[in-house]
């Protein structure tokens, strides 16, 4: 039998109640288990409208969505949706619900009417997997974005998810914080077999993934493994999207009549290239 994918979105569309036009237009995607999925817009693409419909946070207008198997218009599953499919926001400050980080990490599953003593295991096993186990009574506020991120995951992790879909949760984090973020949400991945959707607009964060989904005015415009997608530098640009830096300068390179290859994603691969263009093995 096939295994079940983590999120599948069949043909939906979504169009906000005070506009006559849609936000997001047949749009049909899947996420497999233990999949990293980047998905890239510009602003006003529908890329966080599709993160809220996977979400349940929203409901589309047409099609349907199934976290897990189960359909987001069932309000009777809609708990326990959001707990196989836990959410990073933009702001970590809109997450925080306690005055101790212990307690926010507590929160949801005081919502499931966990047992205590399974609860306090949960919690510590979640602080420890993104490594603020030192900040358990600390008080949120206090601690850096890139801190109250981990302290967001954590709280989702506290929960078994399936998979974590994080809204752009980098965004108002200095390089730092988003460095931190973007790692434990990959160990996750990797050592957790926990799927991932990554919404960013970080062209680097986005070539780490597994697959990235493009969405331009409402419908994936393009999709494919990291290197198929960015080597398409004019498409992305039509798009009112970057590519990585390294991406673009090889295509200005070759542009020279410098023979590089049209997939390089990193800095590394570039001095690779670069090297055995100087020094070419005899």
């Amino acid at each position: 039998m096939a295994e079940q994918a983590s999120i599948l979105a069949e043909h939906v569309s979504f169009t906000y109640e005070e506009s006559e036009t849609q936000t997001l237009k047949d749009v049909s995607l899947e996420i497999k288990p233990g999949e990293f999925v980047a998905i890239l817009g510009h602003n006003g693409s529908g890329k966080s409208t599709l993160a809220k419909l996977l979400n349940a946070l929203y409901l589309p207008t047409e099609g349907r969505v199934l976290v897990c198997g189960m359909d987001t218009a069932e309000d009777e599953r809609i708990w326990d949706i959001r707990r196989r499919a836990g959410m990073i926001f933009q702001n970590p400050d809109n997450q925080l619900v306690a005055t101790v980080v212990r307690e926010d990490v507590a929160f949801g599953l005081e919502n499931l009417g966990v047992p205590h003593g399974e609860m306090v295991e949960r919690i510590d096993r979640a602080l420890e997997t993104v490594r603020m186990t030192a900040y358990a009574d600390s008080a949120p506020h206090m601690l850096s974005g890139g801190q109250k991120q981990r302290v967001a995951i954590a709280g989702i992790l506290a929960m078994a998810p399936s998979c974590i879909l994080a809204d752009e949760a980098t965004a108002m984090l200095d390089p730092a914080g988003r460095e931190e973020v973007l790692q434990t949400v990959r160990k996750l991945n990797r050592e957790q077999g926990i799927s991932v959707v990554w919404i960013t607009h970080f062209m680097e964060e986005a070539a780490k993934a597994d697959r990235v989904i493009v969405i331009s005015d409402g419908e994936i415009a393009l999709q494919g493994a990291p290197r198929e997608v960015f080597k398409q530098v004019e498409r992305m640009r039509e798009l009112h999207l970057d590519v990585p830096h390294m991406t673009a300068l090889a295509a200005e390179l070759r542009k020279e009549g410098i023979p590089l290859r049209e997939d390089l994603l990193t800095v590394e691969e570039m001095t690779e290239e670069v090297c055995a263009l100087l020094c070419p093995s005899n």
